[in-house]
């Protein structure tokens, strides 16, 4: 039977995911830090919390999908936050990117509550939201992700359970380290590709099934060659995200060399106004240094 589900988040993400999860016919509750922007998914039939312990008050399960580490703990833990009106028994889904260490603290804190915590990052972009086509991965007991996976299917179609809490965040850094790999080496790719006189389309096309394949260069290649950066995932979202694993590997003592570059390069992007362009803006870094613009139109 489903319950009554609070949603905390109504930006690029969420709105496709609330969306998807009225589609699906559950009952939603939604929380926006920007009231506004919930509008159109109360239109579709979501109810509207003005504050965070109203929606707490009515609901048993919470998806929260918010920008960083901050957020979180603000909005779970902080002044008028859902800690306060949770209960023994709920259940919070983070879907958001934060700090692995930050989620496990947290899972213990709301565990002192007898409150249960699944961190559920999600792959694959403003498109998959809205297409219901996401994949999770995901930290927790196989019990809490048993009573959540009805409403994270709604807008998922990978579901896999990581580990214990913690580890569903750590998966996503890597998805994350190899995101910004790929979108490094697509940029340099057509750089090389532009330099060189080819034709980008047909380069793209050549390459594309072949063993150089990958979501990336499907989905954001195509749009680095006709200059359309439009966001799935902004710069200063991704800078983020990379900053959380630079922050994790110094931690374990590693080497993350291909990410620190990128961190570079995005750090060049935010700071010359583009953190709203999307993450295959990337490409315009390497064009700083090359002297040479892609453009396949």
């Amino acid at each position: 039977m489903s319950e009554q589900l609070g949603f905390v988040g109504a930006g690029v993400m969420g709105r496709g995911m609330v969306r998807n999860l009225l589609a699906a016919g559950h009952a939603v509750t939604i929380w926006n830090r920007t009231a506004a922007k919930a509008g159109p998914l109360i239109e579709l039939g979501a109810e509207h919390a003005a504050f965070l312990a109203e929606l707490a008050q009515g609901c048993r399960l919470v998806m929260l999908c918010v920008s960083d580490t901050a957020a979180v703990d603000q909005i779970v833990a902080g002044p008028g936050g859902l800690l306060a009106e949770l209960s023994a028994g709920d259940l919070v889904i983070d879907l958001s990117t934060i700090s692995p260490q930050a989620t496990r603290q947290l899972a213990r804190q709301l565990a002192d509550r007898k409150i249960e915590l699944l961190d559920a990052p999600v792959s694959g972009g403003s498109e998959g939201a809205e297409a219901g086509t996401l994949s999770a991965m995901v930290g927790g007991s196989e019990g809490a992700l048993t009573r959540g996976r009805p409403y994270l299917e709604a807008f998922c179609d990978r579901i896999t359970h990581i580990g214990p809490s913690g580890h569903g965040q750590m998966a996503k850094l890597v998805n994350q380290i190899l995101v910004v790999g790929y979108a490094l080496a697509i940029g340099e790719a057509f750089i090389f590709a532009q330099a060189g006189g080819l034709d980008l389309q047909r380069t793209f096309e050549a390459v594309s099934g072949g063993a150089a394949g990958s979501w990336m260069l499907s989905n954001r290649a195509s749009q680095m060659l006709v200059r359309d950066f439009s966001p799935g995932f902004t710069v200063d979202l991704q800078l983020k995200d990379v900053r959380l694993a630079l922050e994790e590997a110094e931690r374990l003592g590693i080497p993350t060399i291909t990410t620190g570059i990128a961190e570079s390069l995005y750090r060049v992007l935010q700071r010359d106004g583009l953190g709203g362009e999307g993450n295959h803006a990337l490409v315009k870094a390497l064009e700083r240094l090359s002297g040479v613009v892609v453009d396949g139109r």
